[in-house]
């Protein structure tokens, strides 16, 4: 698969691919050792080691709570500055358990030889857990459950 090496393309290019549901172009946008962090007390929040974890585990398992055929992505915006690249997008989708989500998110990509090195992600943690993870108790940390 043929990728550019500009740092914002990449990651416009793996944004709308996940929009698309392109599990082709997903894959070939992470370099093999990338980390995915995402904050917060919520179930997904660590950091998330290597692509085949980001794309399996992280990615695939929060696909798993909404409905299928639901999932609306639209990037906002991206600002970059050398290899690291700012976007902003929204994520609507309806749950499997019958609620709505809608969220506005940031990711602060880092981005070498064409492929996303690192990301770190931020979103309404408190809606990801009101909508995605309804039986989680947000007092208990992460990973104690």
């Amino acid at each position: 698969m043929t990728t550019t090496a500009d740092p914002r393309a990449v990651v416009i290019r793996y944004v709308e691919a996940v929009r698309d549901g392109n599990a082709d172009v997903i894959q070939d946008s992470f370099a093999a050792d990338a980390t995915w962090h995402y904050p917060g007390d919520l179930p997904v929040s660590k950091v998330w080691h290597g692509r085949d974890e980001i794309i399996n585990e992280f990615l695939g398992n929060m696909g798993t709570v909404f409905v299928p055929g639901t999932v609306e992505i639209g990037l906002v915006s991206t600002i970059a500055e050398g290899d690291r690249v700012v976007a902003e997008w929204t994520s609507k989708a309806t749950t499997v358990y019958g609620g709505t989500y809608d969220n506005r998110c940031i990711g602060i990509y880092t981005v070498r030889d064409g492929k996303i090195t690192s990301v770190v992600e931020y979103a309404d943690t408190q809606h990801v857990a009101a909508t995605l993870f309804p039986d989680h108790d947000s007092r208990r940390p992460a990973g104690t459950e």
